[in-house]
């Protein structure tokens, strides 16, 4: 089997977010399981609101043609989603829809297809941030993304991570781990 590729990142850019703490659980489990991960931070990536206007007048940003360069280069997608009134980040959202803008020479939505995505959030709140994961996952598997029957949302937050960013729920943890584990392990056997 081939070593996996993964693209790792979080629709949070604020410091010592909960979900940046479990995106660096998942890609320990999914290294573990042999995978090459790159993770990124979104705000080294800065974006405009997608606009068909300013794409046609100023071009595509250089971020997104970065960032697209990124998902062209790996197969599957390890993405930690915090959930805003019950919904997807706006910045993950314009992340998504900037990638998936077609460039001269590339048929529609090139950058997602074939792709397979492993989603995980953490909210302070009851469900774990578990509402948006269903619209994240609703749009990815509508631009031809594969996305993980299992996804794991942690509630709680606040109290569910110790101070080395791990969680203190051992099963949690694990499952965690499990989860980019899983990833690697289906990215590798479609790929092979």
């Amino acid at each position: 089997m081939s070593q996996p590729k993964i693209l790792a990142f979080s629709g949070s850019t604020r410091r010592n977010s909960y979900n940046g703490q479990a995106l660096q659980i998942a890609v320990a489990g999914a290294r573990a399981a042999g995978a090459d991960v790159t993770v990124v931070d979104l705000k080294d990536y800065p974006l405009p609101l997608m606009n068909e206007d300013l794409e046609r007048e100023e071009g595509t940003p250089e971020a997104a043609t970065q960032l697209k360069q990124l998902f062209f280069e790996n197969d599957g997608l390890l993405i930690a989603s915090p959930e805003y009134n019950s919904s997807i980040t706006p910045l993950l959202k314009n992340v998504i829809d900037w990638v998936s803008r077609k460039a001269e020479g590339e048929i529609p939505l090139q950058a997602y297809r074939g792709k397979v995505a492993a989603l995980v959030s953490a909210s302070p709140g009851g469900l774990g941030g578990l509402r948006g994961l269903v619209h994240v996952r609703s749009i990815l598997s509508n631009i031809q993304v594969t996305v993980l029957p299992a996804q794991i949302a942690i509630s709680n937050a606040a109290q569910a991570f110790d101070d080395e960013g791990q969680l203190k729920d051992a099963s949690l943890q694990q499952s965690v781990e499990h989860l980019g584990k899983t990833l690697a392990e289906t990215v590798s056997k479609l790929t092979s």
